[in-house]
């Protein structure tokens, strides 16, 4: 099935839950680590980039329940699932590639998607990322790398393309291009949080 934005969804709501605790055994740790990454912020503004089911906008919500959600996801119907957990978010049929909902956000998170990008993309996303943060905002990234060693890479990669992960390195040069204050907050084999702060003009 085809979702809004034209591609065909490559995951069902019904079974995706099971099926990434399945192929990411540290999941959850990972989940874990996103929220934690959150905290020290005030956060009343807070946009995900791939809602997916709303999993990891829940776990957000309640260390942050003062929180407005807008989230976008590619897959309409990965979003109907989510609205059932998220009613009160503004949820939209969107790619991570189109222009980002407009306002200023306090917390940007993305969990599990932007590995779906290659090189140029994540780097134009994390640009225009920071161009929406307000100063002293954060974005919270968490997800699948290359890891340093090859032994680490465990989580199933698509032969096809689907897939792009990218290593840490990398990703902390784009997102420091990207004017941010990045940093690695957590990792494990093949997943890493990324912790990125916009500066606060006059302060270090």
């Amino acid at each position: 099935m085809d979702d809004e934005a034209g591609r065909e969804c490559p995951f069902d709501p019904e079974t995706y839950a099971d099926m990434i605790l399945a192929e990411i055994p540290d999941y959850n740790a990972l989940q874990e680590a996103t929220v934690d990454a959150t905290t020290g912020v005030v956060a009343t503004r807070i946009l995900e980039l791939g809602v997916g089911t709303g999993e990891t906008s829940m776990r957000v919500l309640a260390v942050h329940p003062q929180a407005h959600i807008t989230g976008i996801d590619e897959s309409a119907r990965m979003l109907e699932s989510a609205r059932k957990r998220l009613p009160d978010a503004d949820l939209r049929v969107s790619r991570l590639e189109d222009p980002l909902p407009l306002g200023t956000y306090d917390v940007v998170i993305s969990a599990l998607a932007v590995h779906h990008l290659d090189e140029e993309q994540k780097a134009d996303l994390f640009a225009r990322v920071a161009a929406q943060l307000r100063p002293g905002g954060r974005f919270v990234l968490a997800d699948i790398v290359v890891p340093v060693d090859a032994g680490d890479a465990v989580t199933p990669i698509d032969d096809d393309g689907y897939d792009k992960p990218s290593p840490v390195a990398d990703q902390l040069r784009w997102l420091q291009a990207a004017g941010l204050q990045a940093r690695v907050t957590w990792a494990r084999r093949d997943l890493a949080v990324f912790a990125a702060d916009r500066p606060v003009a006059g302060k270090p």
